[in-house]
């Protein structure tokens, strides 16, 4: 079972940074988007909002290192290369929320969501914040591409699909669906209410250029989609 550790706990305190209020429309209401953009961070929190005229959702992009929870009617997103999104649902409780994490493991003294063993922390603590249970929890993992193409030493995204099907094994979070390995890079967009996924496979054209993008946190647009315990090309 995980434990939440004082670091942990440091980590998801609220800052005390000033937040500008949100702007109003021109009816006098706040728009969502704006709400959520006013809204105090916890740090790794996402905090990109902006409308998905796609999906005809508001969004929030989740970029590498950074997590979301949340049980309202929006749509989360990322992109991937080698790195791992762990989407996590509880039916019960209308919850769900994403990670991006790089590597398997960091330094123990680096409470960063960039290392999967705190981001998988960090994600589950959230959402039992929000009133999800762990025992109606459910999960589906994207990402671990080689996007480099003839890499194969120390392959980060083998480690990274490894570690990720290990932690949920151990903590009997059942793995409903996945898209992982392959060398494609990867949209994600999840539903944290329906506990919908939609995944797109991309075809890169200088897969070097997503290495480093997603490093920086910087990856361009990438979504297949999952609902239940199944994954269909869309």
């Amino acid at each position: 079972m995980i434990s939440t550790s004082s670091s942990l706990v440091s980590g998801v305190v609220r800052t005390n940074a000033v937040v500008p209020p949100p702007k109003t429309l021109a009816s006098g209401r706040v728009s969502r988007i704006e709400h959520l953009k006013s809204q105090p961070r916890k740090p790794g929190e996402a905090s990109f909002f902006y409308a998905d005229h796609h999906f005809q959702y508001d969004a929030v992009k989740v970029l590498p290192g950074e997590y979301y929870v949340s049980n309202e009617d929006l749509v989360i997103m990322t992109v991937l290369g080698s790195c791992i999104a762990a989407c996590i649902w509880d039916g019960k409780a209308r919850t769900g929320g994403m990670n991006h994490f790089m590597l398997p493991d960091g330094d123990g003294a680096d409470g960063s969501g960039r290392y999967g063993s705190y981001a998988m922390e960090l994600l589950i603590n959230e959402m039992l914040k929000l009133g999800a249970r762990r025992e109606t929890m459910q999960a589906k993992i994207f990402g671990g591409a080689q996007v480099m193409a003839g890499f194969t030493t120390m392959n980060v995204g083998e480690r990274n699909t490894k570690f990720v099907l290990d932690y949920l094994a151990t903590e009997r979070i059942p793995v409903v669906s996945q898209d992982v390995l392959d060398i494609h890079p990867r949209k994600v967009c999840f539903f944290p209410v329906s506990g919908k996924a939609l995944v797109k496979r991309l075809a890169h054209s200088h897969p070097e250029t997503l290495a480093v993008e997603e490093r920086r946190g910087n990856a361009a647009s990438v979504a297949k989609s999952t609902s239940g315990g199944s994954v269909d090309l869309f």
